[in-house]
């Protein structure tokens, strides 16, 4: 007799693979100094420790308005990929993004951007906590360059915030970092 599973990971495409910017084919590049030279993210940014997001760094695109983040985790034991943090209306002049934002909808320091409800239920960031023995996860931080300011409520849903993006996107680019459950004693 055979019993189905459940998978392991998630089955369904992170936000980046459901965009295609109409401006620069070449992509972004985004980076982080909280990232060691195997990926592996550093661990005052898990919900494991601090939970702090860690500083972000891009390079500027022409004509964007704006930046909208996601942080998406594929390899999550469920059918859709986890969200750490979703924030969008970051400012078009902006090149980074310092660590350790608040966890509130509305960043003022941010030139007014924007935080929606990760996965676990708060606004911001919400740092790696993988299962414990589930292996390497791999988080994927997508940042998409913006043609206009998202008119969107911290309560958007992320099916509605992708809809979005689909027609405001001029460039995109993905990082991975990766991060594993601490060893249990």
């Amino acid at each position: 007799m055979t019993h189905a599973t459940t998978p392991n990971h998630a089955g369904a495409a992170i936000t980046i693979q459901k965009i295609r910017p109409f401006g620069d084919e070449t992509g972004m590049v985004l980076s982080t100094p909280a990232q060691s030279l195997d990926g592996r993210l550093d661990d005052a940014h898990s919900a494991y420790h601090d939970n702090r997001s860690p500083p972000l760094v891009w390079e500027p695109v022409e004509g964007a308005a704006g930046y909208a983040l996601l942080v998406e985790d594929p390899d999550a034991p469920r059918d859709l990929p986890f969200v750490h943090w979703m924030i969008w209306n970051i400012p078009g002049e902006a090149t980074s993004l310092p660590q350790g934002l608040p966890t509130a909808p509305h960043l003022g320091l941010i030139g007014g951007a924007t935080q929606g409800r990760n996965d676990a239920g708060t606004y911001g960031y919400f740092g790696p906590r993988p299962p414990v023995g589930h292996g390497v996860h791999h988080y994927h931080f997508q940042i998409f360059a913006l043609a206009a300011r998202l008119e969107m409520g911290s309560d958007t849903p992320l099916a509605d915030l992708v809809n979005a993006l689909k027609g405001d996107t001029l460039a995109d680019g993905d990082m991975v970092v990766t991060y594993e459950a601490p060893a249990t004693s």
